[in-house]
C-alpha cells in the first residue's frame, strides 16, 4: 500500500474515475462515499470542527448552543490543542489527519476553521465524501482552487457556506435591502475599509517542531519548510504560502460586503499598490495596501470599490469604530475602523464590521441623519438550518457569492505583488493578456505538494 509521501498526483486524480462508483480517494486514503441523508424536524446533525486553536473554538461554542446538533467529532493537527477539546466530543472521537475523519460515514457537516492554504482543498474532499461544509473565509488560497471548490459542491450536491458572517445579520441585511431598493439613489461607489492594529511580528528563528505538532500534515498542500513560530499559529497570515494577508483575513469580510452592496460580481480592471511598512520582520504580505477595482455594467454605466488596508495609526471614516453609527455615546468597537461606506446620488450608507453589524444613513448634500439599525444574527444557524432542509437557496453566503469575493482579493494581490494593473475579463475568469497574473491566480506560485493536490477534475 502507497504511503502518504509515495502518492503521486496522478494517482490522486484518478480520483474522479473512483468517485462515479461511490468510492473516494483522498491524498492516499480510499472510502466509500456515504448516502444522501434526509433529516427530519428533531432530528440530530452530526458536525466535525475542524481546525481549534483561534476561529475554531467560536465554531464549537456557536454548534453548541444549537438545538439538535451534536459536535460528533474534532481535528486538529496540534495534539496539544486537540487534547484541549477532546473532552467535549461524544465517543471521544478526535483526530488529527482530516482524511481519517472522512471515513466516518456518521458525519454529516464539516466545519473548517483551518489556515487558508487547506480551506478549499479540505472542502473539496468533504463534498467528495458526502458531507456538507462550512468554510472559514476566504474559502480559497487562490483564484483557481475556489473555482474548483464550487464545481466540487454542485457535483456532489453538496450545501457549502463561507464564513463571511456579516450575511446572517439582519441589520446588514436590512441596509443591503436599502441599496438595492434605490434610497440612496444611483450607486456608484463603495469603500471598504480594514484600518486594523497590527503589532509587528518579529524575527522567528529556526527551531524543532514542537512536541505534538504533526508540521507535515500542517503544511498539507504548501512547500514543507523548516519550522518557526511565525509560520504557525495565527501568524501564517503573513506568509505567502500560507496567508493572503489583512486584505484576505480581515477584510475579506468588508470585500463581500462592498460587493454585494453594490450589486456587482467580477471587476473588469484592478489595481493594488502598498507595502510591507514601518516594521522590520518576517511578514511577506503587505500591511499597507491601496485597491481599486473597476465594473463594467450592462446598461454602459461603471461602479468602482475602492479597498484599503491599514496596519497602524488611523482615523475614522463616515463614524466607523465610533457610537457614530448609532445613538449610543462612547467609543464601541474599539480601536479599529473596520467598514464599508456606499456612495449614491442622493446621499451615503456607512456599516460596522462583522462584530458590529450596524449601518447608518445620510442623506442630501447637507448629509442629513437618516434610517440607521443595529442587529446581529447566527451564521452558523443558518447553515445549520439549510442542512435540514436541503435548500442551498437559503444558503446567507453560499460557495458561489464567496468564491467571487475571494476572486478580487486575489485579484488585487496578484497587481500588488507583481506592480501593475490588471485586465480580468468575468466570462472565462482570467486576466487579459498576463500569463504571470494567471499563474499566480492558479497555485499562488508556489504549487501543491502531493498528496495533497486540489485535483484538476474533482
Amino acid at each position: 500500500m502507497k504511503t502518504e509521501t509515495d502518492l503521486s498526483r496522478r494517482d490522486f486524480l484518478k480520483s474522479g474515475a473512483r468517485n462515479a462508483a461511490g468510492i473516494a480517494a483522498l491524498g492516499g486514503v480510499t472510502f466509500l462515499a456515504r448516502s444522501e441523508r434526509v433529516f427530519g424536524a428533531n432530528d440530530r446533525i452530526r458536525v466535525a470542527v475542524c481546525g481549534l486553536h483561534n476561529r475554531g473554538r467560536d465554531h464549537l461554542e456557536a454548534y453548541s448552543r444549537l438545538p439538535n446538533v451534536e459536535i460528533a467529532a474534532l481535528c486538529d493537527v496540534d495534539e496539544n490543542v486537540l487534547g484541549k477539546y477532546a473532552g467535549r466530543v461524544g465517543a471521544g472521537k478526535a483526530y488529527t489527519d482530516v482524511r481519517k475523519l472522512f471515513e466516518d460515514s456518521s458525519i454529516d457537516a464539516i466545519s473548517i476553521a483551518v489556515p487558508n492554504h487547506w480551506h478549499s482543498l479540505m472542502a473539496i474532499w468533504a463534498c467528495q465524501a458526502g458531507k456538507d461544509v462550512y468554510v472559514e473565509k476566504p474559502c480559497s488560497h487562490n483564484w483557481w482552487e475556489g473555482r474548483q471548490l464550487v464545481r466540487a459542491a454542485q457535483k456532489y450536491n453538496r450545501l457549502v457556506q463561507q464564513g463571511t458572517q456579516i450575511r446572517s445579520a439582519p441589520a446588514i441585511r436590512e441596509a443591503i435591502q436599502r441599496l438595492h431598493d434605490g434610497e440612496l439613489g444611483d450607486l456608484y461607489l463603495a469603500r471598504g475599509l480594514c484600518f486594523k492594529w497590527r503589532n509587528t511580528i518579529g524575527h522567528a528563528p529556526v527551531e524543532p517542531v514542537p512536541a505534538g505538532v504533526h508540521y507535515d500534515l500542517w503544511t498539507g498542500p504548501a512547500p514543507l519548510k523548516p519550522f518557526t513560530k511565525n509560520r504557525f499559529h495565527y501568524n501564517w497570515h503573513w506568509i505567502w504560502d500560507t496567508g493572503n494577508g489583512d486584505i484576505g483575513n480581515q477584510g475579506v469580510h468588508q470585500m463581500d460586503m462592498a460587493r454585494w452592496g453594490l450589486g456587482v460580481k467580477y471587476p473588469n480592471r484592478v489595481s493594488a499598490v502598498g507595502g510591507h511598512f514601518m516594521f522590520d520582520d518576517d511578514q511577506q504580505t503587505p500591511n499597507t495596501l491601496n485597491c481599486a477595482f473597476e465594473f463594467d455594467q450592462a446598461d454602459g454605466t461603471r461602479k468602482m470599490i475602492e479597498f484599503e488596508v491599514r496596519h497602524w495609526i488611523t482615523n475614522r471614516e463616515a463614524g466607523i469604530g465610533t457610537a457614530g453609527l448609532t445613538a449610543e455615546s462612547g467609543p464601541q468597537y474599539g480601536s479599529d475602523t473596520i467598514g464599508n461606506i456606499f456612495y449614491g446620488s442622493k446621499g451615503y450608507l456607512a456599516t460596522g464590521d462583522e462584530d458590529a453589524c450596524s449601518y447608518k444613513i445620510w442623506l442630501g448634500r447637507n448629509q442629513a441623519p437618516g434610517p440607521e439599525g443595529h442587529a446581529e444574527g447566527d451564521h452558523f444557524a443558518n447553515f445549520i438550518d439549510c442542512v435540514r432542509s436541503r435548500n442551498p437557496e437559503g444558503l446567507n453566503a453560499p460557495i458561489e457569492e464567496g468564491h467571487i469575493s475571494c476572486t478580487l482579493v486575489h485579484l488585487a494581490n496578484a497587481s500588488y505583488r507583481l506592480g501593475r494593473s490588471l485586465r480580468f475579463d468575468p466570462a472565462t475568469e482570467q486576466v487579459i493578456g498576463d500569463d504571470e497574473a494567471n499563474r499566480l491566480l492558479r497555485d499562488g506560485d508556489r504549487g501543491y505538494r502531493a498528496p495533497f493536490v486540489v485535483p484538476d477534475e474533482v
